[in-house]
């Protein structure tokens, strides 16, 4: 090969890339639907995408390369199925997906290009079911909605590339194994998915956004892979809420990506960031999903209320134009729609800042001793902020100190071990 057919080559593998990026949820959600089986879906889209990568470089890509990779991936499931239906084995899991494809035509699996919405819809139910653990239930929706290949997640996570391949493994068993029927849910069983699915959004997006674990405190890519999806998810159930309240969320926290850090990765604060750095196109963004979910009517849900919350800041331009008494009602609903221990600590720092630091504190030092909390960093973090605050700096140095032991993540690590020193350096009056 020469140079300039390597270079060639090279520019095809990252257009085909780019192309299964936005063609391989679809090519998933559509043969899914009829070989019922999410496992050999996403093997046959792969099939595709093998075929893609020998073929397009010398051919070129084609015209409609979504319509092409489909086509492909089609008459690779029909020649598994004749393989399988003329071995006739009597494997319990063969026997379903031959039965599953006795009546499976080319002409039926053209209708795999209809309902192109409803099958993503199914596809993300389906990747966010209940019956998989929470982390295979990640793994498994960045792999076949994301198109993220297992060495990205894992490099995302921060965990080894086999470790995220036996997730996704046991994740398409379990979904086979329990013969899920690939629909959407109705009723109460739709809620619990639902919630389900916005779940595991709302960790992808946390994960990018304050890293639990590593060297940096922010992975944007995880935001930006957790928003596309959550816009998706907006299009796809544009009559839930709750759906639109999380996308709100996330487009405003997404907004303050560049200001959360300095130029060396260092950990920058709410309070203490350069608000003309917020990306205020997203920040509108973030305000017209949330009145899309005010508009649907009823009570906010929890996405919404944080989104509120977080639109408090947005609208703000300095910190000191913040309003923390509509916050904190803002968390009150919030703690009555789902009371928990950190709900509790996010509130107690809003009373701080509206009605003074001992307020919040008092707040505070009642969360002492609450088993969920034990380990929690930010509650030493915020227990040493208003000591701070008030003047106690002994006392704040060895909360800093305890929350910095207790982080997994180096920026944060050093941001508050900077604070502990700070207490200890600062003079007494």
């Amino acid at each position: 090969m020469t140079e300039s057919d390597a270079t060639v080559a090279s520019k095809a593998h990252r257009a085909i890339d780019a192309i299964w990026r936005i063609e391989s949820a679809r090519l998933i959600a559509g043969l899914a639907r009829f070989v019922r089986d999410v496992g050999l879906a996403e093997d046959l889209a792969q099939d595709a995408l093998v075929a893609a990568l020998e073929q397009w470089p010398e051919s070129g890509i084609p015209d409609n390369p979504g319509a092409w990779l489909m086509a492909t991936a089609k008459h690779r499931a029909i020649d598994v199925f004749r393989r399988l239906k003329r071995l006739e084995e009597k494997n319990e899991e063969i026997g379903h997906r031959s039965e599953a494809a006795q009546e499976l035509t080319v002409a039926e699996l053209d209708a795999a290009d209809d309902d192109v919405g409803d099958d993503l819809l199914r596809l993300m139910f389906i990747a966010c079911h209940p019956i998989i653990p929470t982390d295979a239930r990640v793994a498994l929706t960045l792999r076949l909605i994301g198109g993220l290949t297992t060495e990205e997640i894992a490099r995302a996570f921060l965990v080894s590339t086999p470790t995220i391949a036996q997730r996704i493994v046991r994740a398409k068993r379990t979904l086979a194994e329990a013969r899920i029927p690939f629909e959407v849910p109705s009723g109460t069983e739709r809620a619990m998915r639902l919630s389900s699915v916005l779940e595991v959004l709302y960790l992808i997006f946390n994960e990018g956004y304050a890293a639990t674990a590593g060297d940096d405190w922010l992975r944007p890519a995880l935001c930006e892979d957790a928003l596309r999806l959550g816009r998706i998810m907006a299009e796809l159930a544009p009559a839930e809420p709750e759906v639109h309240g999380l996308v709100a969320l996330m487009e405003i926290q997404a907004s303050r990506l560049k200001s959360r850090v300095g130029p060396s990765g260092a950990p920058i604060l709410l309070l203490d960031q350069d608000r003309g750095r917020w990306d205020y196109l997203l920040v509108r963004r973030g305000l017209a999903a949330l009145k899309r979910a005010e508009d649907l009517g009823g009570a906010l849900g929890p996405y919404a209320l944080q989104a509120a919350i977080g639109a408090c800041h947005a609208r703000a331009r300095t910190a000191s134009d913040t309003d923390w008494p509509r916050i904190v009602a803002l968390y009150d609903a919030l703690a009555q729609l789902t009371p928990s221990p950190i709900v509790a600590l996010n509130r107690a720092v809003a009373v701080a800042m509206a009605y003074g630091p001992a307020a919040g504190l008092e707040l505070v030092d009642g969360l002492d001793g609450e088993p969920s909390l034990a380990g929690y960093h930010l509650l030493p973090s915020v227990r040493g902020d208003l000591l701070e605050k008030l003047g106690r700096l002994e006392e704040a140095r060895i909360e800093f100190d305890r929350a910095a032991l207790l982080t997994q993540n180096a920026r944060e690590r050093e941001l508050l071990l900077a604070r502990a020193r700070s207490c200890a350096n600062t003079p007494r009056t």
